[in-house]
């Protein structure tokens, strides 16, 4: 296809509007709201944006805070997410921002960043099979004895609008683009735990609107809050809600007859043969340059798109390209506001170097040319690098770098981390 013109660029003074309008134009067929309905979500895209995030992470108080949900102005996770996962910072770079930080503060911060990075070599690992139990299947849906009468044993959606909690979670979650931990653990119980639907299903939803999107570190997640990862359930009860968010209980319709006044009925699903995930090798990539000066154009991925992106700044003269993947986004229909994030950062990179923006199928786009590019820990990645010609592949910057390991069960993979 054609060479897409370059999207506005914020450094320039463009707003997250013209952007929209950009994507709208250009990818909004591709999107779930179509071109009428593409928005930007509640952060900005872009190596501006991300390093002022950097500049001004302050994790004073995050061991108490993470979890807040209600108000906004007490909540202690940093949005740093969405910047490391399209690799506009390293989680090397965040780990070492923190080091000056109290001490009780730093551990637990970083042990998020771990959890980030076990999910990595875990994905690394088990790739596709991500998407299945690892360990038992799903359990049954259940309800909290003692909960409401006027809900049915089978709940009639999994995230009722009706629930103060519910409405308040998925509306940041369709119009920001991003929630805290806390509160991606509650519709992960509400939609798999309580109401029994696929957890499959509510991993896509939510992978659709977020900006820190990863299969990587949503399917984990799911899995560990739905029990099919860990063996055991998290029970999402009002219980959550009126410690992290009490002013939501306060001001629901269901306060007196609350479907989830108490803790659900304990639910355990049965052993599965899911993936070996014993001590066994992970793919990590090149530990240096493979063939460097090989490629004549940089294939740039969602992965890493920060001007620090290995291949990118290792020569700032040689011309990029990214490829928006038609194929993939048309199965996927992710939330425009994702694109919106893609594009914002491309925008800004396209106004200081050479970068070509395609839609197509990426083997398409890029064949016949060789590229350099950096490995990515994602199975898409190595499927597309068979179909291209690519001499040139820099290491990726792992926080832990793989080695044989167990990636049964977190604890276990930090012990022998180095961490």
């Amino acid at each position: 296809m054609p060479v897409l013109p370059a999207p506005p660029s914020l450094a320039n003074g463009a707003t997250p509007h013209d952007v929209a309008g950009w994507v709208a134009s250009h990818l909004g067929d591709l999107t779930r709201e179509g071109p009428g309905g593409v928005r930007p979500g509640a952060l900005r895209g872009g190596q501006l944006a991300a390093d002022t995030a950097l500049a001004g992470l302050d994790v004073r108080g995050y061991a108490r805070s993470r979890s807040t949900v209600l108000p906004v102005s007490r909540q202690g996770a940093t949005r740093m997410s969405p910047y490391v996962r399209h690799g506009l910072l390293s989680l090397p770079e965040v780990w070492d921002a923190v080091d000056d930080a109290p001490e009780a503060d730093r551990a637990k911060y970083r042990d998020e960043l771990l959890w980030q990075e076990f999910a990595r070599h875990l994905y690394a690992r088990v790739g596709p099979q991500l998407g299945t139990a690892l360990r038992r299947g799903q359990p049954r849906g259940v309800r909290a004895a003692g909960g409401s009468q006027q809900w049915p044993q089978q709940w009639a959606e999994p995230w009722p609008q009706e629930m103060a909690c519910m409405e308040h979670v998925v509306s940041a979650l369709e119009q920001d683009g991003w929630l805290v931990n806390q509160t991606r653990m509650w519709l992960a119980s509400q939609w798999a735990v309580r109401a029994g639907a696929d957890w499959r299903a509510g991993e896509d939803e939510m992978f659709a609107h977020l900006l820190d999107g990863s299969r990587a570190a949503n399917r984990l997640g799911w899995q560990w809050t739905v029990g099919t990862g860990s063996g055991k359930a998290y029970g999402f009860s009002r219980w959550q809600v009126e410690k992290r968010a009490p002013a939501l209980c306060r001001a629901c319709p269901l306060a007196d007859a609350c479907p989830i006044e108490q803790w659900p009925e304990s639910s355990v699903g049965p052993p599965v043969d899911g993936p070996d995930l014993g001590k066994a090798p992970v793919p990590g990539g090149p530990v240096e340059v493979e063939s460097a000066d090989a490629g004549e154009r940089v294939w740039l991925t969602a992965e890493s798109l920060g001007t620090g992106d290995p291949a990118l700044a290792a020569d700032p003269s040689r011309p990029a390209t990214f490829v928006f993947d038609e194929p993939l986004l048309r199965r996927l229909k992710l939330s425009g506001k994702r694109l919106i994030f893609l594009a914002e950062t491309l925008g800004e990179l396209a106004a200081s170097r050479p970068v070509e923006i395609r839609r197509g199928d990426v083997a398409v786009e890029l064949g016949g040319v060789p590229l350099a590019t950096t490995h990515a820990p994602v199975p898409g990645w190595a499927r597309l690098r068979a179909r291209l010609d690519v001499p040139e592949v820099h290491p990726w910057p792992w926080l832990v770098r793989p080695r044989p390991a167990s990636v049964s069960s977190f604890s276990s993979w930090r012990r022998g981390s180095g961490r």
